[in-house]
């Protein structure tokens, strides 16, 4: 039976236009008998300043959108425009999805529940005494935080800036008190993760416009898991190479894939079938399944 609501959905950010998200959201709309338009709404294209993210939503508003989903640069700008804000949001100082409810915007963030979903799922019985994490901007701040929230009894941040990753220990320590949140310089790195179970890389080293790997390749040992948020490619320099090295690894499929299923529930009130979505989201990056991204009963929430 064809739902009696038509869902307009957006997505607003810079450089969207490449974005699978919308591909994923329609599909699984379909496969749910859901009327369900997701377009991209992207601001270079447009020539619209960033900073005026609050005319945007204003302007998707009007329009009788019923979400959008936000991403770089108005993660944290949107905020001061919106009514209504999720706990989880409102202690990370970033949303990327935005209701428009009768009673006001209300902002939620995906990127943290949908990297706890992924790591769940890819990385069962995961060890999380000891987590080293690469990059401290917006991703790595929902990759941490949905670490801590899972029980990560320290977690060291990396970041070529100190004074970020300073800022991003503090404000999760201030958050999580039970944990250890501490930094370390990359020159540092031997030593860090020489005592850590997994780690986790939340820079653009590795996407297909910065290639390469963000450590020492000899830094990778068997006991090590090594976790990735890049997913195009899915199969990341870093990962090849850690899993040559006998760790088990997590792509940034997984995250990509979660993120849009939980934003998905949210703007419908339907939960999708995060298997058909991986499918999917599969089909349209590669050729087949990756060794850590497998479609069936092993990704069922």
């Amino acid at each position: 039976m064809i739902d009696s609501h038509p869902y307009l959905v957006g997505l607003i950010g810079t450089g969207v236009l490449p974005s699978l998200t919308p591909h994923m959201h329609m599909a699984e709309a379909r496969a749910l008998g859901l009327t369900y338009v997701y377009r991209p709404l992207d601001l270079t294209a447009l020539g619209i300043d960033p900073d005026r993210i609050g005319d945007v939503l204003a302007w998707a508003e009007r329009l009788g959108y019923d979400a959008v989903n936000v991403t770089h640069p108005c993660k944290q700008s949107v905020l001061a425009r919106l009514d209504r804000i999720d706990p989880v949001a409102a202690a990370l100082g970033a949303v990327n999805t935005v209701l428009f409810t009768p009673t006001g915007r209300v902002g939620h963030n995906t990127d943290t529940t949908g990297f706890a979903a992924a790591f769940t799922d890819g990385l069962p019985d995961a060890e999380t005494r000891h987590v080293v994490q690469l990059g401290a901007g917006g991703a790595g701040s929902a990759v941490a935080d949905a670490l801590l929230r899972l029980g990560t009894a320290r977690l060291s941040i990396v970041d070529l800036d100190p004074s970020r990753a300073r800022g991003l220990a503090d404000d999760l320590a201030a958050r999580h008190p039970l944990a250890l949140v501490d930094t370390a310089s990359p020159t540092d790195l031997p030593a860090v993760l020489a005592d850590a179970d997994g780690l986790v890389h939340c820079t653009p080293v590795g996407m297909a416009q910065h290639p390469g790997l963000p450590l020492d390749a000899d830094l990778l040992r068997p006991e090590l898991w090594v976790a990735d948020i890049v997913y195009r490619p899915l199969d990341t320099e870093l990962l090849v190479t850690a899993r040559e090295r006998g760790c088990r690894t997590l792509s940034g499929g997984r995250m990509a894939v979660h993120q849009a299923v939980d934003a998905f529930a949210l703007i419908t009130g339907t939960r999708p079938d995060p298997d058909r979505m991986t499918a999917h989201f599969l089909d349209l990056v590669t050729p087949g399944p990756t060794a850590d991204l497998p479609v069936g009963p092993a990704l069922s929430r």
